[in-house]
């Protein structure tokens, strides 16, 4: 049996007119565009938003400032820089690559 995921996200008429990019490691970190539309795709929410060109860019709402705070953040008040699942994550994407030193093919 599927387990089923719960939707955290806001409803599209709660969401801001304007949407902050925050995460950051995106190009286009701390700009505000103006927000088009909300929707979910295979599991994943996003939100469409218009860029500085006039372009349509589709962005996970968790990484934007729509999303309700991720709750690790939260609890953890600044005292780490890493969730336990993504530091697991890590340590097997270096495992493998150590166990195959050529590279990916």
């Amino acid at each position: 049996m599927k387990s089923r995921v719960h939707r955290t996200a806001p409803f599209v008429t709660q969401l801001p007119q304007k949407v902050r990019i925050t995460h950051p490691f995106h190009p286009l970190y701390n700009k505000e565009f103006g927000l088009l539309s909300y929707r979910r795709s295979w599991r994943n929410e996003y939100v469409d938003l218009h860029d500085e060109n006039d372009q349509l860019i589709a962005v996970p709402i968790k990484w934007t400032d729509a999303a309700p705070p991720d709750p690790f953040v939260v609890v953890a008040r600044g005292r780490s820089y890493f969730r336990t699942e993504d530091l697991v994550r890590l340590a097997n994407l270096i495992g493998g690559l150590k166990a195959h030193p050529e590279g990916v093919k």
